[in-house]
């Protein structure tokens, strides 16, 4: 039995019969074990020249198994008990539950399966900055195979999606010898592209995924909201999970212009003249309104969502992702589930 397995038994059991307790904690406070080994200084990471390399490091300290899905089937582990309605298969029923307590209830099975996983990789322009010795994109490139290297020992099958104005490449969810090295081939090209266009490869992964999945946007966010609900509300109207990991440079949160700058903007070209004491404030306000509008948008929609500055180890953004993953995963084998006043015959 996994890790994973171990952890969300003990919160189930933690949590049975106290629906309350089920509320997530806020992002970054809830830590994984993986999370208790030392994090790595992403200054020395980035300074690895080999992909796999950074992400194997990263991983190091969580351990693959199989994921506890909140798909309910025939597999060997009890999961709970529902009461009977009309039409649900008979075969399902327990019998010696019923000489007991003189009710029908069916039992359910907690399938463990391998889920299908999709990261949807930003490569606009915009990502390219970096006060730092890396830029955005590398750091979300590091991201990305990071999840994919963790997904594969977790025997998931993992998809990649990189976009721009455009889409660029796609890479079926999969789960095979040679598969990972795929990945990042298409994370270590260079890019040429200039926009961004969030809405399109959600569209796309929407279209192609028939069964419900996890969906991972790795994204500084710095486009236009208008569309974004609709296209995560499509996502999760597919039933797939959606966790938005948002990528960015600790210059852009704080403005640390110290003088007087043209500053250029990387997707259009235009050149803004900035007295850093006369546009701070208003800087902060806009960045602040819209960083509250994606997050209203992902929270209303039912998507988690965590941001990070490139200066943050690569550990912790890790663990913000398996720590969504899991509880979500909690929360939906939990759905449903019969009071404990029903279940104490």
């Amino acid at each position: 039995m996994s890790w994973f397995q171990r952890q969300s038994r003990s919160s189930r059991k933690a949590t049975h019969g106290h629906p309350d307790s089920l509320q997530g904690n806020p992002p970054g406070s809830s830590r994984v074990p993986g999370d208790t080994a030392a994090s790595m200084d992403p200054h020395a990471l980035m300074r690895i020249k080999n992909l796999q390399l950074r992400s194997k490091l990263v991983v190091e300290g969580f351990f693959g198994g199989l994921h506890r899905s909140p798909l309910h089937g025939a597999s060997v582990e009890f999961s709970e008990y529902r009461a009977y309605s009309p039409g649900d298969d008979p075969r399902g029923l327990d019998w010696k539950l019923f000489a007991r307590t003189d009710r029908y209830y069916i039992k359910k099975f907690e399938d463990e399966t391998n889920r299908r996983c999709y990261l949807l990789v930003d490569q606009s322009q915009s990502m390219g900055y970096g006060s730092l010795e890396y830029t955005k994109m590398e750091y979300a490139r590091t991201l990305a195979a990071t999840l994919a290297y963790f997904l594969t020992l977790q025997r998931d099958h993992v998809g990649l999606m990189t976009f721009d104005e455009a889409i660029a490449d796609v890479v079926p969810a999969r789960s095979r010898v040679g598969h990972l090295r795929q990945i990042l081939g298409c994370l270590a090209r260079p890019t040429s592209g200039s926009g961004t266009d969030i809405n399109g490869p959600i569209s796309q992964i929407a279209a192609i995924t028939r069964r419900r999945g996890l969906v991972v946007l790795i994204s500084d966010m710095l486009s236009p909201t208008e569309e974004l609900q609709r296209s995560l509300a499509l996502l999760r109207s597919r039933q797939h999970e959606v966790i938005v990991l948002r990528i960015l440079d600790p210059n852009e949160v704080h403005l640390s212009v110290d003088e007087s700058k043209v500053l250029v903007d990387m997707e259009t070209g235009r050149k803004i003249q900035v007295d850093p004491d006369a546009t701070r404030k208003a800087y902060q306000a806009a960045f602040q309104e819209h960083a509250e509008a994606v997050e209203s948008i992902c929270n209303a929609v039912g998507a988690a969502i965590y941001t990070s500055t490139t200066d943050r180890p690569l550990q912790e953004s890790l663990s913000d992702f398996v720590s969504a993953h899991q509880r979500r995963c909690v929360g939906a084998s939990r759905s449903g589930m019969l009071s404990s006043g029903g279940t104490s015959g």
